[in-house]
């Protein structure tokens, strides 16, 4: 064997199952990422839901006092 396929040989040996000890953390941190990103976004949905609910009931009081306004005047 050359001096470099010596040396190819001995970094693949030392380094593959060092990168797949790397690998099973990332892998670990990755799906904890992922799980804080779903949470995240069912919490905005959420919160945008009782926003949603706010503005209707604004409208809706809104509305109304308009038709409360028209019955005080007609009256």
């Amino acid at each position: 064997m050359s001096v470099i396929e010596d040396s190819r040989k001995v970094l693949q040996d030392f380094l593959a199952p060092e990168l797949r000890a790397i690998a099973v953390p990332l892998d670990a941190l990755e799906k904890r990422f992922e799980d804080a990103e779903r949470r995240s976004e069912r919490r905005h949905d959420e919160v945008m839901g009782s926003i949603r609910q706010i503005i209707d009931f604004t409208s809706i009081n809104e509305r109304l006092a308009r038709l409360e306004s028209k019955q005080s005047a007609s009256h």
